[in-house]
């Protein structure tokens, strides 16, 4: 009886401190706004807004229902576990503890949405793979990455378009831009963010001696137009050019590809397959609107830093994962330290273990 009375203690203490971690109280206050405004005569005049408004309501209301059921049937449980010390019941006792179980699981499945809490979490993504020095060796395991990313949004179904793709000489990609779409995209891939190490017996050597590959992925979430930064067409450099497929055969003979320099900061982008010169410049822009809101983010990150005497400046060599495929297999993150004697699935797109203990560590720190 004290034990279940400990973990419903434990669990009443986690659900206060998310609910305030949350800010239950503020969306509160914002689903009472939303109400006002709905009953308004002219709420409908404006449907694009009035629909944005009324998601919201649902989303906020839907959200703060979930924790006021869990925190009621808390309290519930809890005057019904005064009731059987006063009156003990074997049966009773035994419910009341299969009902503690099921409450901790539907509080760790509600407390997996607070790891989707940041700014841009439930944004989608732009995820782009580039290949370090080492020419074939790190082309090949660029395209191995760019793999795993896309099997690993196909298990969540999302939808992925590739906008643009460098192929290496002899094999793999020097580069590769995804659109990545769907429900919380940027907070599910923002831990594959970094550099990533792999060790293996080279499929391109002859003498099949072991050798160390890098390669980057970059994620950046992709921002509504209404919250990406002003550019200045003046300050854009724009080139078109050929798109070119894979094995740099030609895919059209019109230069529909676009390739796009922000003069200020030297951030280029490119896209080259969409159907025409036209979409390949709208995304493009897109992408360069992501790059600058993401890259105005990071200086006002790393400013608050430096005036806290934290500031690590992000670089190539530091390196997020390794990948060993001889002498043994091992995936670790050197972040979270979760690993994995799996490689083969993880390459295969079961990235969950890493993103949950990815989004776990970055909330505690």
């Amino acid at each position: 009886m004290k034990e279940h009375q400990q973990k419903l203690i434990a669990l009443q203490e986690k659900v206060e401190k998310a609910r305030g971690l949350l800010g239950l109280p503020e969306k509160i206050e914002r689903i009472a706004q939303c109400e006002i405004l709905m009953q308004a005569p002219d709420f409908w005049e404006n449907h694009e807004e009035a629909k944005n408004i009324s998601q919201e309501h649902e989303q906020l209301k839907s959200e703060v229902e979930l924790w006021d059921r869990l925190q009621f049937t808390i309290t519930e449980l809890l005057a019904l576990l005064d009731d059987l010390e006063k009156t003990p019941d074997v049966e009773l006792e035994e419910e009341l503890g299969e009902r503690i179980i099921t409450l901790e699981k539907e509080y760790t499945d509600a407390s997996f949405v607070m790891l989707f809490s940041g700014k841009y979490d439930k944004h989608n993504a732009i995820v782009t793979m580039y290949s370090g020095s080492g020419g074939t060796e790190a082309q090949d395991w660029a395209e191995m990455l760019l793999r795993m990313i896309m099997r690993y949004a196909e298990k969540k179904k999302w939808h992925v378009q590739l906008l643009d793709e460098t192929r290496g000489q002899e094999a793999g990609i020097k580069s590769a831009t995804l659109s990545v779409r769907g429900k919380n995209v940027y907070g599910h891939l923002q831990s594959e963010h970094g550099t990533h190490r792999l060790v293996r017996i080279s499929p391109f050597d002859a003498e099949q001696m072991r050798h160390t590959s890098f390669a980057n992925i970059e994620v950046i979430p992709e921002v509504a137009e209404e919250e990406a930064v002003i550019i200045d067409e003046k300050d854009l450099r724009i080139d078109t050019f050929m798109s070119s497929g894979k094995g740099g055969q030609s895919v059209n003979t019109t230069y529909s590809a676009v390739r796009i320099v922000h003069s200020p900061t030297g951030i280029t982008v490119q896209c080259q397959n969409e159907r025409s010169q036209l979409q390949n410049k709208q995304t493009a822009m897109r992408m360069l609107q992501s790059k600058l809101q993401q890259k105005q983010d990071e200086e006002e990150v790393e400013e608050q830093r430096k005036l806290k005497g934290e500031y690590k400046k992000a670089e190539w060599g530091n390196q997020i994962r390794s990948y060993v495929l001889h002498p043994y297999k091992m995936v670790k993150d050197n972040r979270t330290k979760y690993e994995t004697a799996q490689p083969d699935d993880v390459l295969n797109g079961d990235l969950d273990g890493f993103v949950t203990a990815y989004l776990s560590w970055k909330y505690t720190q």
